[in-house]
């Protein structure tokens, strides 16, 4: 096999609590992510030369170490002494700064293809070692479920849950820089979710539980960066989404419902804004 062409699929955060910041400088978390069926796509191309080359459809993202892409591609060639290069064009639809995971799942990709055209054998959990040296969402991206997600993002025990939610995405033009929204945070003052209460809700497909119990210690600091995400929140809830939060640290608003006439009807209603909006359901 010298190419290859694998969907990277972004993810959402079901509950996200910041429980403290580490002496590394990370933060310790406790969230639950899940996998949706919204992709970039990432082909890889053996090549003589032993550079990496990186093509991407958005101008603006960088094709050299500053892309996870990049950086992903390096990590496989320095840690398994690969002489070959790589080209990988990159097709971006996950939008960026979205708290969807987007650079994270593409990196994954990398990590995955890169070990199946180069017969490397690596098991998934070996993947996920490496994917952590890359990025705390690399991980669970590689592994792409339904998971309990806990520390860094290392440590992820997946879980069954319904599969038969619609769900909305709407993302204002504006991102939110994670290290900005991670500094800002008040502990005293987030939320902090009882993710089993959210296991326990997602496990009966009882979205009135749902709704009481998911949040997301982020929404602080990310509605004072980007005070239109409140206002997306805000109006999801009110024309009658039974669970709506921010994923990850934003900017991007979810709302789940089984109606797929209320998921048609929000639709064209944030359709005519400057906002990325999109339907789309739960990887099964």
């Amino acid at each position: 096999m010298d190419e290859i062409s694998l969907k990277a699929l972004a993810k959402i955060n079901l509950g996200l609590d910041v429980l403290g910041k580490r002496e590394d400088g990370y933060h310790d978390v406790r969230m639950i992510m899940q996998t949706i069926h919204l992709y970039d796509r990432v082909e890889i191309k053996k090549t003589r030369s032993p550079h990496i080359h990186v093509e991407t459809n958005l101008y603006y993202l960088p094709v050299n170490e500053d892309n996870l892409v990049y950086r992903a591609a390096k990590l496989m060639k320095d840690e398994f002494q690969i002489k070959e290069g790589v080209r990988i064009v990159l097709q971006k639809f996950i939008p960026v700064a979205a708290g969807l995971a987007g650079g994270s799942s593409d990196a994954a990709a990398v990590l995955v293809g890169m070990n199946r055209i180069f017969n490397l054998g690596l098991k998934q959990n070996k993947l996920m070692e490496l994917g952590l040296k890359i990025g705390a969402d690399v991980p669970f991206c590689i592994m792409e479920t339904c998971a309990l997600v806990k520390g860094i993002g290392e440590r992820i025990t997946p879980f069954a849950m319904p599969c038969d939610f619609h769900i909305l995405l709407v993302k204002p033009a504006m991102g939110v820089p994670t290290g900005k929204a991670f500094s800002m945070l008040d502990f005293e003052k987030c939320d902090h979710p009882d993710c089993n209460e959210v296991i326990h809700a997602l496990q009966q497909g009882d979205l009135a539980q749902l709704s009481s119990v998911i949040s997301n210690s982020l929404e602080y600091s990310a509605f004072q960066l980007v005070p239109e995400i409140a206002d997306i929140k805000h109006q999801l809830q009110s024309i009658g989404f039974e669970a709506v939060l921010m994923s990850g640290s934003g900017s991007t608003v979810f709302a789940i419902t089984r109606k797929k006439e209320l998921l048609r009807q929000a639709e064209k209603r944030f359709h005519n804004k400057t906002y990325f909006v999109c339907c789309t359901a739960i990887k099964q």
